[in-house]
């Protein structure tokens, strides 16, 4: 073997690495909807969370990527600890479809069908689609599918020339020498383990012992203890993701690892007993591509099956070693690990937006009680709620921007514009709240009072501001559709019933039945309960705006108030409701 054999090795090395990770990063924004709708379902039971996790798995071809996405999960409150034990010890048995898929490559024989399968005769034509795909098509989706196409045939075309280049590797003694030693079980462990932990991938390193494989020098008996040194060496990447995470999802991490290195341990022992005690002759044959393929998914099968039935155990492992403690525990209410989950993210985003939603419309309903009877202890909880929404708004909007610098499909693409919109009118509404109780003291520091028609009238505008409110929170949260269609006549109502209030006021000061001090905070006050329902209109838009795969806002509330039979009669009913006609 000559120094150009030993650098063609490393360009495929790093072919098939390169390949293997921008794959794996296309299968993950193409699967993000899918990923969504699996860890959805998730429950409680084994068996959902274990299918959940080879499912995954198989999909975005990386145990290592689920993983750390699980980690986000707890860390976030999405996902319990015993929920995701169960979907890690499926991601160990989901990982395995790589190499079997990496096996294809060992497949030989003069029959055409046979050469058909073979990898390096369909890659070229799956490498051409693949260009295609990426530099011809508008849609980000097929651009992803182009991309995951292209990613297969460079990790295959990698494959291919690694195999190539370690194959004269059969002929030198030190190469044949150092496999024996590796028939050491502890010595194979410790060389699959560390190098997973530096590629930071199960299925390279399972991939680079299939390359080694072809020169005939790689036994049973050495690869074997390599392949379960490896899945200790994966668990790298979730231990290094959990730092900075809180203490489930630390634990989390940990039973990646205990489940590993318990799995590891108890079936070596039963390999190295039953390779001294029987030696069986198969530990001492040349090791094949599909062999490693079997022995691959037959240990994480039987690590699966082994401890499965122990997850509590597993759990109550983990809590000793990460214990509770009086002090309360930090909560990343958004974890910048599901970032390479972007479908998950924006889930993660649209549930603290609901939050927000709900504390901004609670500030907004506690400033109308306070306008009619003012109450120190909610005026402190409006001010308290517009920080918090304000913060909500910040740490929103920056993780928002963030999953936008990214690769995301057209769908979540729209989602985070619409999010984004949608976080700023609530900002916005919370804003309206303090006003609206600056109004409430300044009534009460100067002693003013309206008369008791002008009362009258603001109870109705507050009573249709707190109905709007409820429906806009009810379409946002729940993606009420129902719930969007009825804000925007409920809008067109209050902007009636404003200018309605503003004439009487008007009339009023012509017959000196107010004062203009009272009047400036009047106007105020219908300005600020306007604006609020226009805020409404505008989340209620976003959301019909989505359902409708339509990012158009105006056009959107245009074509609701046009030639609709439902806009005109909700219109009538909360006409006659509120302003009596």
């Amino acid at each position: 073997m000559t120094i150009f054999d030993v650098l063609t090795m490393l360009g495929g090395l790093c072919l098939f690495l390169f390949g293997m990770s921008v794959m794996g990063q296309a299968l993950e924004r193409s699967a993000g909807n899918r990923l969504q709708a699996m860890l959805g379902k998730l429950t409680s039971n084994k068996a959902a969370g274990l299918l959940t996790g080879i499912g995954v798995t198989a999909i975005i071809q990386s145990s290592s990527a689920t993983t750390v996405m699980i980690v986000g999960f707890v860390n976030s409150g999405l996902m319990t600890l015993r929920q995701a034990i169960n979907v890690i010890m499926g991601a160990n048995v989901g990982t395995t479809v790589t190499s079997w898929v990496l096996s294809l490559g060992g497949i030989s024989g003069d029959n055409p069908v046979v050469q058909l399968l073979k990898p390096m005769s369909f890659t070229p034509i799956l490498a051409l689609i693949g260009v295609v795909l990426y530099m011809f098509c508008k849609s980000k989706r097929k651009q992803d599918i182009g991309t995951i196409l292209l990613g297969f045939a460079t990790l295959m075309f990698g494959m291919n020339i690694m195999t190539d280049a370690v194959s004269g590797l059969k002929d030198i003694p030190a190469f044949q020498e150092l496999f024996l030693l590796f028939k050491n079980p502890i010595l194979g462990v410790l060389a699959g383990a560390v190098l997973t932990a530096i590629i930071q991938s199960s299925s390279a390193s399972v991939g680079i012992l299939q390359a080694l494989a072809v020169t005939g020098r790689v036994s049973y008996g050495a690869a074997i203890p390599i392949i379960m040194g490896q899945n200790i060496g994966t668990c790298i990447t979730t231990i290094l993701s959990s730092f900075g995470t809180n203490k489930n999802a630390k634990r989390t991490a940990l039973v990646h690892l205990s489940f590993n290195v318990l799995g590891t341990v108890i079936w070596l022992s039963v390999f190295a007993l039953v390779s001294k005690i029987l030696t069986p002759p198969l530990f001492d044959e040349a090791a094949s591509m599909t062999g490693i393929a079997v022995a691959h998914s037959a240990f994480n099968l039987l690590c699966t099956v082994l401890l499965l039935p122990m997850t509590s155990l597993l759990e109550k492992l983990v809590y000793k070693i990460v214990p509770d403690t009086q002090k309360p525990d930090t909560f990343a209410e958004l974890d910048e690990r599901l970032l390479s989950a972007p479908s998950v993210a924006i889930e993660q985003c649209h549930s603290l937006a609901g939050r927000m939603a709900k504390t901004a419309t609670e500030a907004l309903e506690q400033s109308l009680q306070c306008l009619m009877a003012y109450d120190a202890s909610l005026a402190k909880a409006i001010r308290e709620a517009e920080e918090q929404t304000d913060h909500y708004e910040d740490i929103i909007g920056t993780y928002l921007v963030k999953l936008s610098t990214r690769q995301i499909s057209e769908k979540d693409s729209a989602e985070v514009t619409k999010l984004l919109k949608i976080i700023g009118d609530l900002e916005r509404i919370s804003d309206h709240a303090v006003n609206l109780l600056e109004s409430s003291e300044e009534l009460r520091d100067k002693k003013i009072r309206f008369s008791p028609e002008a009362e009258r009238e603001l109870q109705t505008l507050c009573d249709a501001v707190g109905e709007i409110l409820g429906l806009t929170v009810r379409a946002f949260v729940d993606s009420d559709l129902g719930a969007a269609n009825c804000v925007e006549p409920l809008e067109q109502v209050i902007d009636s019933l404003k200018d309605r209030m503003r004439d009487q006021h008007i009339l009023r000061l012509q017959q000196q039945n107010c004062s203009i001090e009272a009047g400036f905070i009047w106007s105020d006050l219908l300005t600020n309960l306007e604006r609020t329902s226009d805020h409404c209109s505008n989340v209620a838009g976003c959301v019909i705006d989505a359902m409708h795969y339509n990012l158009n806002l105006h056009e959107s509330l245009r074509a609701v108030r046009s030639d609709d039979a439902y806009f005109k009669e909700t219109y009538k009913q909360y006409k006659t409701k509120y302003l009596g006609a």
